[in-house]
């Protein structure tokens, strides 16, 4: 019980830090923006600076993947697993099965392409010349980590009958 307590706390610390990371990058996006107002009122240019919001929001966005399903941020079918009445834990097993697999393969790929992206040397097509594998390990570590969180809540919902998905608008309504 102490491992999968311990296991517990490591994988909420692992989508919380995802989140953590996410927000870096908001704010990351926001200073790149306000730098490039400030670069055109005063005549300077800033290269690159499109290029960099853009793998800014790629990486805010993969980061955040695993900490929202860890919330119940993310589209869920819930209006069909309601009705499904007795059945609901079969077609939620069928959901996270189905999401399991196409996060993992998503994950699969995306560090196969960051690898890809790196052996052959490919460098962005905009004006900062990034080495494109830079900005794609983002997307390859937030892949990684939204098939853990799917892998995580599969397990759990396979042993323990719950997936384990903490949706602050559900704990709301409850509340009231």
């Amino acid at each position: 019980m102490a491992a999968a307590r311990g296991l517990r706390r490591i994988l909420d610390t692992l989508y919380l830090a995802g989140g953590i990371i996410a927000a870096f990058f908001l704010v990351a996006i926001l200073t790149i923006i306000v730098l490039q107002m400030l670069a055109r009122w005063s005549g300077v240019t800033f290269p690159g600076a499109t290029d960099y919001a853009g793998y800014c929001m790629a990486a805010a966005s993969f980061f955040a993947f695993a900490y929202a399903l860890n919330h119940g941020a993310h589209i869920r079918v819930s209006i069909v697993l309601n009705s499904l009445g007795r059945m609901r834990r079969w077609g939620e097993t069928f959901c996270f099965g189905i999401g399991t697999l196409i996060a993992t393969y998503f994950a699969w790929y995306a560090v196969k392409g960051t690898y890809v992206s790196w052996r052959w040397n490919e460098i962005s097509q905009g004006l900062d010349k990034t080495p494109i594998w830079i900005p794609q390990i983002s997307m390859s570590v937030g892949a990684i980590l939204l098939a853990i969180a799917f892998w995580d809540h599969l397990v759990q919902l396979l042993f323990k009958g719950e997936h384990g998905i903490k949706s602050d608008l559900l704990e709301q309504s409850h509340a009231e």
